[in-house]
């Protein structure tokens, strides 16, 4: 899989940009997010994290600007039911990170239903799948209150994006930030995977 990648921009358009990598010109599907936060320019050298989406009769990279936006993705695709690339980059297009999880935590389908493509019943189903099944909502509302540091809740997010379960990610993190309490968000998301494998 491509996770990342960096190269120089030729051409960008609000939700496609080309990026020449090492003479290769990778064509990279963003979000409205992604594009508003890069501003990417003609000759601007840029770094994407990617998901490659393998279809019968498709192959599509997808780009993001921050891993943050790339595991809201994943979480979407792979975590809701009924829900493809082209729904979960409107979603991201329509809503930044921390928007769309208040709007999970709050069970704000309208905010969620403002994105272009997304009506209200997928919304719904959007918020009750992550909040239910998944059970990130809580963590996300830990977040906020301040319960829970940011790098722990990105961690355990990602660790979800990666197929693990909540309850082992969780556990995973508790357990290091008991020994280092101030574990950046790629330290404690390393450490888990070596303790989750």
């Amino acid at each position: 899989m491509i996770a990342f990648l960096r190269g120089k921009v030729v051409e960008a358009l609000p939700q496609r940009i080309i990026l020449d990598v090492h003479g290769v010109g990778y064509e990279v599907q963003v979000p409205l997010s992604t594009f508003d936060k890069l501003n990417p320019l003609p000759g601007q050298e840029l770094t994407l994290r990617t998901h490659l989406h393998i279809r019968e009769n498709a192959q599509t990279l997808y780009g993001f600007a921050t891993e943050s936006e790339k595991d809201i993705f994943l979480l979407l695709i792979d975590r809701v039911s009924g829900i493809g690339p082209a729904i979960a980059m409107s979603v991201l297009g329509g809503l930044n990170v921390d928007s769309f999880k208040a709007a999970v935590v709050n069970g704000d389908a309208r905010a969620i239903a403002s994105a272009k493509g997304v009506g209200k019943k997928t919304a719904e189903r959007i918020i009750l799948e992550l909040k239910d099944k998944v059970g990130l909502a809580a963590t996300w509302e830990a977040q906020a209150q301040g319960t829970t540091s940011q790098a722990a809740g990105d961690a355990e997010l990602a660790l979800i994006a990666l197929g693990f379960k909540q309850v082992d990610a969780r556990k995973a993190i508790a357990t290091l930030l008991k020994e280092e309490p101030q574990a950046t968000t790629d330290h404690l998301i390393r450490s888990a995977l070596r303790n989750l494998n």
